[in-house]
């Protein structure tokens, strides 16, 4: 069977990229190819990381940024994107065009914590401002509703005591992330979960 094209969406550091390179290395994902980073900024250490790994990257940035993304996944004829970290809203339309080939993966159990204003530091600030006892990760297809779209996997992590949010959010990342989002992106790739 041939292998999935998968172009990773980035703006940051690119840990859940990390976690996908060393998915592949590992051989949890293996139906899918790790073909193309976008960056939505020039100084995001997921660059870094494609380049170490020699995965060709981008950076887009502005307001063509949809219609050069579309050129570049037709360039490389991708088959599935993985959002990982990535912080712009993909448009509704954007969002159709590509219906169930869009994964995210998401820092809470969504339904709590998630939409509109509910990314990095600030889904684990609410979660310990809450005083939730277990928050995790999601992984669901993206559609036009932030974090809206069907969800396909989920893990619960344990909220301690003494949390900040940095080292909620590094458990979280640890034990629920960087397992869910390779696990999610071979599921489809493989075409179980379709």
């Amino acid at each position: 069977m041939e292998k999935k094209r998968i172009a990773v969406l980035v703006s940051g550091g690119g840990t859940n990229l990390q976690a996908l390179i060393d998915a592949t290395h590992a051989g949890v994902l293996q139906s899918g190819e790790l073909t193309l980073v976008v960056s939505s900024s020039s100084k995001a250490y997921a660059l870094t990381r494609a380049a170490e790994a020699g995965i060709p990257s981008a950076v887009l940035t502005g307001k063509s940024f949809e219609p050069e993304l579309e050129a570049l996944l037709k360039d490389y004829q991708i088959d599935l994107i993985i959002l990982a970290g990535f912080m712009r809203i993909l448009s509704p339309a954007f969002t159709a065009r590509h219906d169930r080939r869009i994964l995210n993966i998401h820092p809470s159990l969504i339904p709590a914590f998630c939409g509109k204003g509910y990314y990095g530091l600030r889904v684990h600030e609410a979660a310990l401002a809450r005083g939730v006892k277990v928050t995790g990760a999601t992984v669901h297809f993206v559609n036009e509703i932030p974090d809206g779209g069907e969800i396909l996997l989920q893990k619960a992590v344990e909220v301690l005591p003494d949390d900040t949010p940095e080292t909620l959010q590094r458990r979280v990342m640890e034990q629920a992330e960087w397992k869910l989002l390779p696990l999610a992106a071979e599921l489809v790739s493989r075409g179980e979960i379709k």
